[in-house]
């Protein structure tokens, strides 16, 4: 089987490495004719963990090819996933247009019977939206005698275990309306099939749908845990102590329960606006959702003060911050708490150094007048206080005797809750985490 990838992003690179990865031949295309060019070159454009290795395997076996002839790309292909970017509005509402080119182009150039499948994280009816666009442009180049199924098959790829998500999945969701283009997407996933991955078959709104509750109830647990953390400094309790016991329920389960400065990155901010927003436009408020982006919008402003309150006032004063990327693993800086919290100690006053070990070029992007340093001890060097805003592996193991020789005095601000605040306080440090 034949099939394309629309857009090189994380969702469509992984995608189209890991489909050649099951033995069928991907062609990847991108606008982009540079990171087009990069791809050919085997440089990987993104970080993440174990795909350079596969993109080199499967374009030596001649299963994986890069392109940006989006016509040949269509024409060769009987399935055609559309994985491009999805970006929010300022409403939170969600830009289609990248899908709405995308769905032209097929309509254009449409030479058979294909099965176009929405991977991009889209609002309830845009599979409809996309069928109208490329039946209009069938019918305006005099192509109507060709058909075309239109299927949802959401990702739920976690950046930085992206490759692992996609080989080993909780779930595979296909969303059609037609029993040909079910068969076709079962046959294209039957790898995940033999080892017995669950299926989940339904119509079209409620594989899109599916998607958006998700990430939405995860997003929801994790500004729960951080208002219950809030609390537990309130009332002198350990959110430590809360969370586990809380998960050791099995009916809540011990994930994302994780207190810390908010949720970031490029799915969980966008897509749970995006869901209030068109919820709200169907008639249907969902006053949680609401609730969850507002407090998690609070909860970085709170960890503002936190810094503040430690160091006694911000202006004048130099922050180390160490991680930049919204989570370990990955070089996504959008979104990132991080980032934003930076942004709002420079706001009032601070002077800042920082470090990330995969993270510091598309933060340059992102911030100005900033250092960027060569590593956690660099970033401590002259600050009054370093703060831990991202859980990398390589920040839970620091020298601390070395760390607070760096610092002009000897504050952490932990938001990620690495280290034991008795074991701090007993190093000399003045310490604060999060509901701890």
């Amino acid at each position: 089987m034949n099939i394309s990838v629309i857009g090189t992003g994380y969702v469509g690179l992984v995608t189209g490495a890991c489909f050649a990865e099951f033995g069928i031949n991907v062609t990847c295309v991108d606008k982009d004719a540079s990171k087009i060019a990069m791809l050919e070159n085997g440089v990987i454009p993104i970080f993440e963990p174990g795909l350079e290795e596969i993109v080199r395997r499967q374009r030596a076996n001649g299963r994986l090819s890069f392109t940006t002839d989006v016509r040949s790309a269509i024409q060769n292909s009987l399935v055609v996933f559309i994985a491009v970017p999805t970006p929010p509005r300022d409403d939170g509402s969600t830009d289609l247009s990248y899908i709405d080119t995308v769905a032209r182009t097929i309509g254009e150039h449409i030479n058979g019977y294909k099965v176009v499948v929405t991977k991009s994280t889209v609002p309830v009816g845009t599979a409809v939206r996309v069928r109208g666009i490329i039946e209009q442009a069938m019918t305006e180049s005099d192509r109507e005698q060709f058909r075309c199924s239109v299927a949802s098959n959401p990702e739920f790829l976690r950046e930085g275990s992206a490759v692992g998500d996609f080989l080993r999945p909780d779930r595979i969701v296909v969303g059609a309306d037609d029993e040909e283009a079910i068969a076709i997407l079962r046959d294209l996933y039957n790898p995940l099939y033999l080892i017995e991955v669950p299926f989940v078959m339904t119509n079209v709104a409620t594989a899109e749908l599916i998607k958006y509750a998700s990430n939405a109830f995860l997003a929801t647990k994790i500004t729960f845990i951080n208002e219950i953390a809030n609390l537990c400094e309130a009332v002198e309790a350990d959110v430590h102590v809360v969370a586990r016991a809380m998960g050791l329920d099995g009916r809540i389960s011990s994930k994302f329960l994780h207190a810390g400065p908010g949720y970031g990155g490029s799915c969980f901010p966008k897509d749970t606006q995006s869901l209030a927003h068109f919820s709200r436009q169907m008639g249907v408020e969902q006053r949680v959702v609401a609730a969850v982006v507002e407090a998690n919008e609070e909860q970085r402003r709170l960890m503002v003060h936190k810094i503040s309150d430690m160091v006694d006032g911000l202006e004048g004063k130099t922050i180390g911050v160490l991680g930049l990327s919204f989570k370990p693993n990955t070089d996504d800086v959008r979104d990132s708490p991080a980032v934003e919290i930076i942004q709002q100690l420079q706001a009032s006053g601070a002077s800042i150094r920082c470090f990330d070990p995969e993270g510091m070029e598309n933060a340059k992007h992102m911030l100005s007048d900033v250092t960027f340093c060569n590593d956690a001890y660099d970033t401590a060097t002259g600050s009054h206080a370093l703060v831990l805003a991202t859980e990398w592996n390589e920040f839970r193991m620091l020298d601390l005797d070395r760390v607070k020789a760096e610092l002009a005095e000897p504050v952490m601000v932990d938001l990620r809750n690495i280290y034991d605040p008795r074991e701090m306080r007993a190093k000399g440090f003045r310490y604060s985490g999060v509901g701890r």
